[in-house]
C-alpha cells in the first residue's frame, strides 16, 4: 500500500519525485502528493485523482522550486481519498512534514495523547500522529527525535521526513514496510521500491527493521534505533529500466502475459543441470527433506491459489501431507506445527503483511521457513531461512500474471525434487518430469499467440452479470485463479467451486445463459466433470470449456472449446491459467476497466 519518494541534491527535486512516483503508482493511486523546500519554507501540493492531476497542477514539478522533498502516492487505509487525507501531513507549524507507507496500530491511542496536550489534527490518517508526535519529541535534534518516536509507534511504516531547521537533511525510517535508499550522481534518494530510482542509480541500499538513514545531498548514514551508526552493503541491481516500462504493450498486465514464456524459463533454468533438478537456495540436505514430515504452504491471493495446486503436485509426487492456509488466517488459527514441518511462504513482492507475519509466527515456533518472493531483499526474502526467487522481473499491473507462473515453476521444482530425494520417483521419471517442464515455455507461448478465439468469445460476455469456474482437483485450482482474474479486473462477479459442491447449493445460481467456464485437464475426472456439465447445461448454462488437445469428446457437452498443448498431469495449471488470462483481460477491456490498476486494489498489500 502506498508509495513514498525522497530526493536531496544538486537538481530541482519536484520533477524528480513525479517520475519517482510514476514508477510506485502501482501502489497506490487515489491521491498524492509532493512537498518541497524552497530555501525559506517546505512548500506542499496534493491533490486527490490520479497522479497526472498533481502533474498538471505542479506543471510536471516545475511550479515548485528546490532541491530537496518527499512524495508520496496513497491507497486510502485511513480516511476517505480527499486532499486533506492525501500525504504529506505537517505538524502544526510546518516545520515538520512526513510521508507514510504501513499503518500505524496505535494511532487512536497517540491521537488522544496528544490531543489532550493541544494538538489539533486536520484529516482522518494515522500518519498526522506521526508528524505532531515529531513535534511533539523535537527539541533541535532530528536523530533523537526519530528514534524516539520508534520506540513509541507500533505498527508498520516507512517513513519520509524533513526538518524545516535542517534542511541540508533528509530522514528516513522502516518498521515492516519496504524501503530502499539510492545514490546518484548530483544526490540521493529514498524510494518504497527499485523502479523509483533506476532511472537514476542502480545502486542501492535495502533498508532493515528499525534502520534510520540521512540523507545529504553528497552523503548518507545510517543508524540503528539507539542511533547508533551502522554499515551497509550497496546492491547493484541487474535488471534493466525498460522492464519497467510497456514496451510497446497498451497495459503492463498485457505486457506481463506475453512476459510469461520468458519468465518461466528464466525460473526454471538456472535449477536444471541436465536430468537433475539442483536448488542451491533451497539449503536443505537429502538427509533434511528426507526428515520432512509435513509442509505447509502460506500465502495470500493468486499465490495462495498456487498452493492449491502444489498441495495436488507435492502430495501425488513426494508423498508428503501439505496444508494450504490462507496467511490471513494461519497465525490466527494456532496451527499445530511440530517437529519435521515445512513452511514455504509465497509472495510476489515479499512484502505482504500477513504473509510476513505468517513467516514470523512459523519461525516463533521452530519451523524452517522457505520464502517464494520476486523480489530480491525483500522482508520475506531476508526474514526466511532460506529464499527461491521467482525471476519474473518488475511486475507493476495489480493483477498478476507471470509472478503467478513463476510460483507456479518454483513449486513444481520443489516437488520433484522432495520427490527423487525420498525415492518416490526414479532418475528415469525425473528425467521425464524435466523434459515436461522445458516444453512449458514454447506451450505458453503458442497459447497466448493464438489469443483471437478468446478474444472474439470474450467480447461475448462483457456484459455478463455472474460467471462461474468448475474443476475438480488441480483444475479447482486453476478454476480458482481464473474466477480471480476475472472479477479483479472486470468487475464481474465471479466464483470457482470444485465441480462435485455443485449439486450441494450452488446450482441453484445456475439461470438461462450463465456462463459456465469449466476446465477439465486431469484425464482420469474427464467423465465426471462432463457429468457437472451436463448439470448446469440442462439448467439453461451457456459452457466454455479449457480442456487438453486431445479430449474431443468434450464437444458434446460444451458450447466452446479452448484447446491447450498436451503435458504433464501435474503442471496444466501453467497452460490452462492462460486462455483464463486472456479471458478475463479482453473482458475488462471491453468494458473499459482500467486492467493495470483495477479500483480498490493495491499491488502490494503490507497492512493486514
Amino acid at each position: 500500500m502506498c508509495g513514498i519518494v525522497g530526493y536531496i541534491g544538486e537538481n530541482q527535486a519536484g520533477p524528480i519525485l513525479l517520475d519517482g512516483l510514476s514508477k510506485l503508482e502501482y501502489r497506490g493511486y487515489d491521491s498524492a502528493g509532493i512537498a518541497v523546500y524552497d530555501g525559506s519554507e517546505i512548500k506542499m501540493t496534493k491533490s486527490t485523482g490520479r497522479l497526472k492531476v498533481l502533474e498538471e497542477l505542479t506543471h510536471g514539478g516545475e511550479t515548485m522550486p528546490g532541491t530537496s522533498g518527499i512524495g508520496h502516492t496513497r491507497w486510502a487505509t485511513h480516511g476517505a481519498p480527499t486532499d486533506t487525507n492525501a500525504h504529506p501531513h505537517f505538524n502544526k507549524d510546518r516545520s515538520i512534514v512526513v510521508v507514510h507507507n504501513g499503518i500505524i496500530e496505535n494511532y487512536i491511542k497517540l491521537k488522544k495523547k496528544l490531543q489532550s496536550k493541544g494538538y489539533e489534527f486536520i484529516s482522518d490518517t494515522d500518519t498526522e500522529v506521526v508528524a505532531h508526535l515529531l513535534d511533539y519529541y523535537y527539541k533541535g535534534d532530528p536523530l533523537e527525535t526519530v528514534t524516539k518516536i520508534m520506540n513509541r509507534v507500533e505498527g508498520s511504516y516507512a517513513l519520509g521526513i524533513m526538518f524545516l531547521d535542517h534542511p541540508d537533511e533528509l530522514y528516513a525510517v522502516r518498521k515492516d514496510s519496504p524501503l530502499i535508499v539510492g545514490h546518484a550522481e548530483g544526490g540521493n534518494l529514498i524510494a518504497s521500491d527499485v523502479p523509483a530510482v533506476l532511472k537514476y542509480t542502480r545502486r542501492v541500499y535495502f533498508i532493515e527493521n528499525e534502520e534510520v538513514v540521512v540523507l545529504k545531498k553528497d552523503s548518507m548514514t545510517f543508524y540503528n534505533i539507539d542511533a547508533e551508526e551502522i554499515e551497509k552493503e550497496p546492491v547493484t541491481i541487474e535488471w534493466d529500466i525498460s522492464a519497467a516500462e510497456k514496451g510497446g504493450y497498451e497495459h503492463f498486465m498485457q505486457k506481463e502475459m506475453y512476459e510469461q514464456p520468458k519468465a518461466v524459463t528464466d525460473t526454471l533454468n538456472p535449477r536444471l543441470k541436465g536430468s537433475r533438478i539442483e536448488i542451491e537456495e533451497l539449503g536443505m540436505t537429502d538427509e533434511e527433506i528426507r526428515a520432512v514430515r509435513k509442509i505447509f504452504i502460506v500465502a495470500c491471493g493468486s499465490a495462495y491459489h498456487t498452493g492449491v495446486t502444489a498441495k495436488y503436485v507435492f502430495e501425488g509426487l513426494a508423498r508428503i501431507p501439505v496444508e494450504v492456509d490462507l496467511a490471513s488466517e494461519f497465525r490466527y488459527r494456532d496451527p499445530i506445527l511440530e517437529e519435521g514441518t515445512l513452511v514455504i511462504i509465497v509472495s510476489q513482492s515479499g512484502e505482504t503483511a500477513d504473509s510476513l507475519a505468517a513467516l514470523r509466527e512459523a519461525k516463533a515456533r521452530g519451523c524452517r521457513v522457505l520464502g517464494i518472493v520476486n523480489v530480491v531483499g525483500s522482508s520475506i526474502a531476508r526474514e526466511a531461512d532460506n529464499v527461491m526467487y521467482t525471476w519474473a522481473g518488475p511486475e507493476i499491473a495489480v493483477a498478476t500474471t507471470k509472478a503467478y507462473s513463476t510460483q507456479l515453476i518454483a513449486e513444481y521444482l520443489l516437488a520433484l525434487k522432495f520427490a527423487h530425494v525420498r525415492g518416490m520417483i526414479n532418475d528415469e521419471e525425473l528425467a521425464v518430469y524435466i523434459r515436461d517442464l522445458q516444453l512449458l515455455p514454447q506451450q505458453i507461448e503458442m497459447l497466448l499467440n493464438n489469443k483471437e478465439k478468446i478474444q472474439k468469445f470474450a467480447n461475448r460476455y462483457i456484459a455478463a452479470k455472474d460467471v462461474f469456474f468448475i474443476g475438480r482437483g488441480i483444475d479447482y485450482a486453476i478454476s480458482l485463479e481464473g474466477s480471480l482474474k476475472l472479477k479483479e479486473i472486470s468487475y464481474i462477479h465471479s466464483e470457482a467451486y470444485a465441480a462435485g459442491e455443485l449439486k450441494h447449493g450452488t446450482i441453484s445460481l445456475i439461470e438461462e445463459g450463465t456462463l459456465v467456464a469449466a476446465v477439465l485437464t486431469q484425464e482420469d475426472l474427464y467423465k465426471k466433470m462432463i457429468s457437472n456439465m451436463v448439470e448446469v447445461k440442462t439448467r439453461g448454462a451457456f459452457i466454455l470449456a479449457v480442456t487438453n488437445a486431445d479430449n474431443v469428446e468434450v464437444e458434446k457437452s460444451a458450447d466452446y472449446v479452448i484447446y491447450i498443448p498436451k503435458n504433464n498431469k501435474y503442471f496444466t495449471n501453467s497452460l490452462a491459467v492462460i486462455p483464463l488470462q486472456l479471458f478475463g483481460y479482453y473482458v475488462a477491456i471491453g468494458k473499459g476497466c482500467d486492467v493495470d490498476k483495477p479500483r480498490n486494489l493495491a499491488k502490494s498489500v503490507t497492512v493486514e
